[in-house]
């Protein structure tokens, strides 16, 4: 199910040229900043929603106002709403556990892009997208469902970020009760 908005995200390796890429987006068009917050080895990340125009007004200005502190950019049109409501938060499914899938992005907002992917590709739930959040400025997907669904998921996560983005990537078949507990 897509939520018919436009993300954008911005990842800085300036925490204070981040905070001024975001307020010169902010004043650039109407978006609202989803997440904006300092993450490991002094970068900033930026994801802000909105429609597909003020999105791209707003990344426009912030790739300017980032300059050489850009790492990475990228708009996601129609955001899937399970990988949106997933953003930095663990979301428990009601459903019994049977597969586990996990990719592990070398920066911290390809993951949500890679989420947003796998949520499109298959039938699954996305349980949690940190974007950084205490892990190294590394970033993380996880997705639950069926095996097959789970496998399809994870691959197109890696083929929307691309290999190189990409630190590990695995699928567990019929999941352990515990791993559910770790998960959720």
């Amino acid at each position: 199910m897509q939520a018919n908005i436009a993300i954008g995200l911005v990842e800085t390796s300036s925490i204070a040229k981040g905070v001024e890429t975001l307020d010169a987006m902010c004043k650039a068009a109407g978006v609202k900043p989803e997440i904006h917050l300092a993450i490991s080895r002094g970068k900033y990340i930026i994801a802000v929603s909105g429609a597909l125009g003020e999105v791209e007004s707003a990344m426009s200005k912030g790739a300017e106002t980032a300059g050489n502190a850009l790492v990475a950019k990228h708009v996601i049109r129609n955001i899937h709403a399970g990988a949106l409501a997933a953003l930095n938060k663990r979301i428990k499914s009601g459903i019994t556990l049977e597969a586990v899938g996990i990719v592990e992005t070398k920066e911290a907002l390809p993951a949500l892009f890679a989420a947003d992917a796998a949520a499109k590709a298959a039938f699954v739930h996305v349980v949690e997208v940190n974007t950084g959040r205490g892990i190294g400025g590394k970033g993380y997907l996880t997705v639950t469902g069926e095996v097959g669904a789970v496998r399809t998921a994870v691959s197109a996560a890696v083929k929307a970020v691309g290999e190189d983005a990409i630190v590990s990537r695995i699928v567990i078949p019929n999941a352990h009760e515990h791993v559910g507990e770790a998960i959720w």
